[in-house]
């Protein structure tokens, strides 16, 4: 009885720390170039919202995220991001990172990230991403 008590009382596989996890995990995909690996972290028709996309949500299958980022190492061949700080509420997690790269004629960019992303049954369903370009 004391360990069913103890077993619930100090679950350390919450879904938040599982959402989490998963995020990092796409992150960590991104960091590889894995394109395929990072676009499978999304359901087959996420919703993003991106500056790059416009200005509304729109629908992105698997390929059409992996094409996007494909497309995105060619003009950054050394792109990286760095986590800076992430958390999770509910089905959300907020995640603040940067973003650094040099293109083919050596400029160097650094833009500043944060995305608000929902997730479903441990894949990304919503991606909002916010950063502004102008810096």
């Amino acid at each position: 009885m004391v360990w069913a008590i103890t077993a619930c009382t100090f679950s350390t596989n919450t879904q938040e720390e599982k959402n989490i996890a998963h995020v990092l995990s796409m992150f960590d995909a991104f960091n590889r170039h894995d394109w395929k690996a990072m676009s499978e972290h999304y359901t087959d028709s996420a919703l993003f919202l991106d500056p790059a996309l416009g200005v509304e949500y729109v629908h992105q299958s698997r390929i059409e995220t992996a094409d996007k980022y494909t497309a995105m190492e060619a003009m950054f061949p050394d792109i990286k991001d760095e986590v800076i700080t992430i958390f999770g509420k509910g089905d959300k997690v907020a995640v603040e990172f940067i973003s650094t790269g040099t293109s083919g004629d050596s400029i160097k960019f650094k833009l500043k990230i944060s995305c608000v992303l929902a997730l479903d049954k441990n894949l990304i369903v919503r991606d909002a991403t916010y950063y502004n370009n102008c810096e």
